[in-house]
């Protein structure tokens, strides 16, 4: 009897310490605990062994394709009776509309998971675009990330989302990364980590699902993994100081997910071109293992050139399973990949316990995530729930946040509005926001690049870089040409230089004889506004430079400007 009462207790406490290992809402009671565990094994019981690997498969869903995609993709939902899908472009209602119907006719309810780092704007055009992480990293108050990813939370109940393939958490040591960029939030490993810790705890704290990305550490690569094999050549030393420290730092924090890379890492991984993504040694020896890992593993999206290009659909799956993965994302060969799992299982290469595992703990997370009891949602009035003035504001105050004073040797901000000012507005994008918000309350006479010949000596010009932002991996340098025109209104002129875009495009611009420099890191409307709103001394500059852009300019970098005090008195005051 006591014997059985032990054993008992064990089987608790070790079900309890997976529990605490991974996400869970809250406050979660004990009762709860075990009504989740009842949930999970009942479940599990009821499956056959085909149900139980098709768990294991998230299979991406396109409303801009034809019917024939949508066809397939109910096809697979339905026959190979999959664990989820990943929402990709781009028709809010459409998909909701399609999640209800695949909901409905699923087993087992669906995880449905999203690219959603700036938000639903990632895969959904008509939603609002939230700043991406490299900006947030300048962010000094970071409960301002919480707000923001709480907010994207919403949005994602609202569309029946329950998981967001995000925080990157890869540290951007190499401004020439194709693929990560503006997507990390720095090249500092602590802002990293504490500014991915808000971004999860505000997704999984209004109960949804965040995922750490990209495992073993994507921020110093000059390789993007859609197209081809990306190499990470540095040491263990190197590696645990940067690459695996954030993922370190947040292992026990109860975050959700893991997306592993297709990255060769040969300190990890021995055998010559093994992706970390199907690696044992990195999946199962280091995250399971050693860092001791008890959330949702998930493989990068499989139909990535750096994989997709070398493996058979179905066989990357049964190795990415192998290697120690739970879910395999973006999958191309479902069917195929159960059969060659199935035989591996027949075979001896993986043992039913491990299917068991990986599947308990799918049906565990979507239990925390309330999708036993899925409700279908209303497409009516989507793209104004997803799109509209509140979250206009957080956004605003956000970029407001964000923006870096790295000079202001003359003192020329905030503007005076008793002066005259001169705006030239330069690179390719558009400028009209920025400029249109700063001529409200102050003087300002634009002028095109082929007329600085005619502003007076000694005048104040703002010359604003206007980068196109339209996706997050646009270029990032300056011209020739712009660079030129700078250079010739700092000989007899007090120069505001504006950088809307990358901190990295003054990586090798002359700002020497430039008066005052200023990062808005994004080009948008939102970003325009907050930036003009800080010229015209309405709000607070307080950004900290987030990432090393040469020997000069320094993470940390920063000035704090305040904003004009007003008072009866006088017309304005500055305080600084």
């Amino acid at each position: 009897m006591k014997k059985l009462v032990f054993n008992f207790l064990l089987i608790t406490v070790l079900f309890s310490l997976n529990l605490s290992a991974q996400y869970q809402p809250k406050d979660i009671s004990k009762q709860d605990l075990k009504k989740a565990k009842e949930w999970v094994n009942q479940t599990y019981n009821s499956l056959s062994q085909d149900e139980k690997l098709g768990q294991l498969f998230i299979v991406a869903l396109y409303t801009n394709k034809d019917e024939n995609h949508i066809n397939q993709i109910r096809n697979i939902v339905v026959n190979d009776k999959i664990g989820g899908l990943i929402l990709m472009q781009d028709d809010a209602a459409r998909e909701i509309n399609l999640v209800n119907e695949f909901q409905q006719k699923s087993k087992v309810p669906l995880m449905i998971g999203m690219d959603a780092e700036w938000g639903l704007y990632q895969r959904i055009n008509t939603a609002h675009k939230f700043p991406w992480a490299m900006t947030l990293g300048a962010i000094q108050d970071k409960n301002l990330i919480y707000k923001m990813s709480a907010k994207i939370a919403e949005d994602c109940k609202r569309m029946g989302i329950n998981w967001d393939f995000a925080p990157v958490v890869d540290v951007n040591t190499n401004p020439n990364n194709p693929i990560i960029g503006n997507r990390s939030f720095g090249s500092e490993v602590s802002n990293v980590t504490q500014s991915a810790l808000f971004y999860a705890n505000g997704l999984q704290d209004n109960n949804i699902l965040a995922a750490i990305k990209h495992f073993p550490g994507h921020g110093d690569t000059n390789t993007d993994s859609h197209l081809d094999l990306p190499v990470v050549s540095h040491n263990l030393e190197r590696l645990n100081k940067v690459e695996l420290a954030p993922f370190k730092a947040l292992m026990n924090k109860g975050i959700g997910g893991v997306m592993v890379a297709h990255l060769y890492v040969p300190s990890l991984e021995s055998s010559k071109g093994i992706p970390a993504s199907i690696s044992k040694n990195i999946i199962t020896g280091l995250l399971k293992e050693k860092l001791d890992y008890k959330g949702l593993i998930i493989t990068d999206a499989l139909n990535m050139g750096a994989v997709a290009n070398k493996y058979k659909p179905g066989e990357l799956d049964a190795l990415a399973f192998k290697a120690g993965n739970d879910i395999m994302l973006f999958s191309q060969g479902v069917s195929e990949g159960k059969k060659l799992i199935q035989k591996a299982i027949d075979n001896g290469e993986i043992s039913q316990s491990r299917v068991e595992e990986s599947v308990k703990k799918i049906l565990l997370t979507k239990y925390f995530l309330g999708l036993n009891k899925y409700t279908p949602k209303n497409p009516e009035n989507i793209n104004y729930d997803i799109n509209n003035d509140s979250h206009t504001k957080l956004v605003q105050n956000l970029y407001s946040n964000a923006l870096t004073l790295l000079k202001d040797e003359k003192k020329l901000l905030p503007l005076n509005y008793n002066a005259t000012y001169y705006y030239v507005p330069l690179e390719e994008a558009p400028y009209q926001a920025f400029e249109n918000r700063l001529k409200l309350d102050v003087k300002v006479i634009t002028k095109k690049a082929s007329e600085i010949n005619t502003i007076p000596a000694n005048s104040t010009v703002i010359v604003g870089f206007h980068k196109d932002n339209s996706t997050a991996y646009k270029p990032y340098k300056i011209s020739s040409e712009s660079k030129k025109i700078l250079s010739e209104l700092t000989k007899n002129q007090n120069v505001i230089l504006n950088v809307f875009g990358s901190a990295y495009a003054l990586k090798d611009i002359d700002i020497s004889k430039v008066s005052t420099v200023l990062v808005s890191y994004e080009n948008n409307d939102d970003s325009m506004t907050a930036t003009a709103d800080a010229f015209r001394g309405k709000t607070k500059i307080s950004g900290k430079l987030p990432v090393l852009v040469n020997d000069k300019l320094k993470p940390g970098m920063g000035i704090d400007l305040n904003p004009f005090k007003f008072s009866k008195s006088t017309e304005f005051t500055t305080s600084k």
